[in-house]
């Protein structure tokens, strides 16, 4: 019998190279263990450093979560990767905004990454997690679901949508993304772990 296609979750942010690649990898740590094989988690940039491997403090928080930061090399966002693509979560709005405009028909399917964490905390709070008998079709239906709350898990001020570039700033600078991007990172695992079929 042919395996379902996994589910296709990309993060992009601009080089490709410090948040969405942090992002990318402990998604994929995490729900390999919700559910091995069940989710393909990738990423890219706007304006990819392409080749270049994850800066060396993005690397070190990947290990700080139990990922693992090897064998990666930064790609340039394309059309192409937009079409096999289910899901698209962007580290700031204006990411948002250049995967729509390469990709229009992902409207409803593209989220900064810390919207779509609030958004799940929305469904959690409804009540709105019972269990899928089969995980991937239930995520190929979560983001229109997402979306329709969009309005109720609107933040307090826009920039708590994004997540702050470290690229050749300080180690705070980077410990602040981590701040901004870790319980974004948790909320959608944890919202994975209490819907996976038992």
């Amino acid at each position: 019998m042919e395996s379902p296609q996994p589910f296709r979750i990309l993060t992009v942010c601009t080089g490709n190279i410090c948040r969405s690649p942090v992002a990318e990898r402990l998604l994929q740590t995490g729900l390999n263990q919700v559910s091995p094989g069940a989710f393909e988690v990738r990423s890219a940039g706007t304006r990819a450093m392409v080749g270049e491997p994850i800066q060396p403090l993005s690397a070190q928080i990947i290990s700080t979560f139990h990922g693992s930061p090897d064998g990666f090399a930064a790609r340039q966002l394309t059309p192409k990767i937009l079409k096999e693509t289910d899901l698209v979560l962007a580290m700031t709005s204006k990411h948002r905004g250049e995967v729509l405009q390469l990709d229009a028909s992902l409207l409803k399917r593209t989220f900064t990454v810390r919207e779509f964490a609030r958004m799940l905390a929305v469904l959690e709070n409804r009540g709105d997690t019972a269990q899928a008998s089969d995980i991937t079709e239930f995520w190929r239906a979560l983001p229109s679901r997402a979306a329709s709350v969009r309005h109720l898990a609107l933040p307090p001020d826009p920039a708590d949508n994004d997540v702050v570039d470290p690229y050749r700033r300080a180690e705070e600078v980077y410990h602040q993304m981590e701040d901004e991007l870790a319980p974004a990172i948790l909320g959608i695992l944890r919202f994975a772990r209490l819907t996976a079929p038992a």
